[in-house]
């Protein structure tokens, strides 16, 4: 059945749309840089290309570090005048900024389709997850904030691409209704124009918001560096994150570093495979690029055979494809399990670890093909990755030690506990785990053995919402841990001496 592109959700719909609600950001040719209280035409405009299918988008209007250092100037004397902002003021203009979104939902969300390759359910959700969540802070935030003051200059972030609005956005409005004046960069590989409408919509309240666009390089030392700052927020890589780590040393900053580690799902003394044969679908949610996705199953040998009953039945279920392709005008966008990668580039990095790990002796359990895919006539599929999986990846592929954020799983059988937790423990730290086990006993024993933050028994864990604490053990965080009041605290101030509950080189504090 040939597939089209449902009407009135076209690239240049979407973007003749931000022009409308917010021309002030958006021009026909390029968008805009927002710091000192005003958008500026200033930067150097790049390509940008839609990984649903090669659509030439808006590009960054990429600054150089002097552009940089002239917005964080900016955001130091919006800081001044917002931290003496009475806080009733404050929630107020926040609560302003958070229905003024929710007015354009929608549009946020077809940004998100177009810029990051979401499904239009999953989409949706990361601007309600956004909205909802900063609601609840605007309820509690009194009790918060008592006893506390602002940070003595703005919240720089930089942050990840693939949850423009319920990690990025939701922890800017946050930071601001603390009492900051927030700096964001723009992540380089996607959500410009989401961000960029809904940074429109906060300023026009009157929220002291920063966003730049450029590359790491050129903006990193000075949001990083620049000793006007009071905080920095980083969600990435272990890569990046060790970077930022190494520039921060020496300054004795507040941070908060959300870094990747390796999240296991363990399987040991177990039998309700119709339930993990339906939580293993979920897993694949958004193609497996989120901080939280369980891409390595470490499984109990004398289970394997029924272990792998269940995932095939879950995989060889899954819909994937363009989220806005459909074979009737009227007909309701996909429900897919997940859309193409962030680009082409990370698409042929996994296809070569994949085809390496084989190589090496890795067993492939299941290859899906894009020919299975959901997609409109002849339309570039190269940012697309077909689930895949592995049974003992080689020690020596990345897949063995690092998570892959994207649509590949790796499974590990072992036939002790002491493998088990081996085996859970790769990546030296990690944000969540599962073990999926009978016995409360059993995980009772094991579960403070596994090096995550949260551990779910017989269900996923995830960054969870509102007064869910969130952090990582190990190589997987550094700085101060965020979620629920931890995140308010950790963009205030408290009584001198106050050991903020986190990951720091001199001290490890669980909440």
């Amino acid at each position: 059945m040939d597939m089209r592109l449902k009407p009135g959700t076209s690239w240049q719909d979407a973007y003749e749309r931000c022009c409308s609600a917010a021309p002030e950001a958006f021009h026909d040719d390029r968008v805009l840089n927002h710091w000192g209280g005003i958008w500026h035409r200033d930067g150097r405009p790049v390509p940008g290309f839609s990984p649903l299918d090669g659509t030439a988008i808006a590009g960054l209007p990429r600054l150089d570090r002097a552009g940089a250092g002239r917005a964080v100037a900016g955001a130091v004397e919006e800081h001044q005048r917002w931290r003496h902002l009475p806080l009733a003021e404050r929630k107020a203009m926040v609560a302003a900024a958070v229905e003024a979104m929710a007015a354009h939902r929608d549009l946020l969300a077809l940004l998100l389709v177009w810029e990051i390759g979401k499904p239009w359910k999953t989409a949706c959700a990361d601007v309600d997850r956004c909205l909802d969540g900063v609601r609840w802070y605007i309820d509690e935030i009194d009790r918060m904030v008592d006893g506390r003051t602002p940070l003595p200059g703005p919240v720089s972030n930089i942050a990840s691409w693939n949850y423009p609005m319920s990690v990025l956005m939701h922890a800017m409005l946050v930071q601001a209704l603390a009492g900051n004046a927030v700096i964001a960069k723009t992540p380089t590989d996607g959500g410009l124009c989401c961000l960029t409408l809904a940074c429109a919509l906060a300023v026009r309240e009157g929220l002291p918001f920063t966003l730049v666009s450029g590359g790491g390089a050129e903006l990193s030392p000075v949001l990083v560096g620049s000793g006007s700052l009071g905080c920095v927020s980083f969600v990435g890589g272990r890569d990046a994150g060790g970077k930022v780590a190494t520039s921060l040393a020496d300054l004795g900053r507040r941070h908060v570093l959300e870094q990747e580690g390796l999240n296991c799902w363990g399987v040991w003394e177990y039998g309700d495979w119709d339930l993990l044969a339906r939580q293993l679908r979920g897993s694949f949610d958004y193609a497996k690029q989120r901080c939280t996705a369980y891409p390595r199953f470490v499984v109990q040998r004398a289970l394997f055979h029924d272990f792998l009953a269940a995932y095939l039945e879950a995989v060889g279920s899954l819909r994937f494809g363009h989220p806005l392709a459909v074979a009737d005008p009227d007909d309701p966008l996909p429900a897919l399990d997940f859309g193409p990668l962030i680009n082409a580039s990370k698409a042929k990095e996994l296809a070569d670890q994949v085809d390496e790990a084989i190589t090496r002796g890795g067993v492939p359990i299941h290859r899906a093909s894009l020919d299975s895919g959901h997609f409109l006539p002849g339309q570039d599929t190269s940012a697309y990755f077909a689930p895949t999986a592995l049974l003992n990846p080689p020690p020596s592929s990345p897949l063995h030690h690092a998570e892959p954020f994207g649509p590949v799983d790796t499974i590990v059988l072992v036939d002790t506990e002491a493998e088990l937790l081996a085996a859970m423990n790769a990546s030296n730290g990690a944000l969540v785990a599962t073990l999926s086990c009978e016995s409360e006993e059993t995980f009772a024993r094991l579960a403070p053995e596994v090096r995550a933050f949260k551990v779910g028994h017989n269900r996923p864990r995830s960054r969870g919402d509102r007064e869910e604490l969130f952090g990582g053990l190990g190589a997987s965080w550094r700085g101060a841990f965020v979620g629920g009041d931890l995140l308010v605290r950790a963009a205030t101030t408290g009584q001198d001496g106050e050991r903020l509950p986190g990951n720091f080189p001199s001290y490890t504090l669980l909440p």
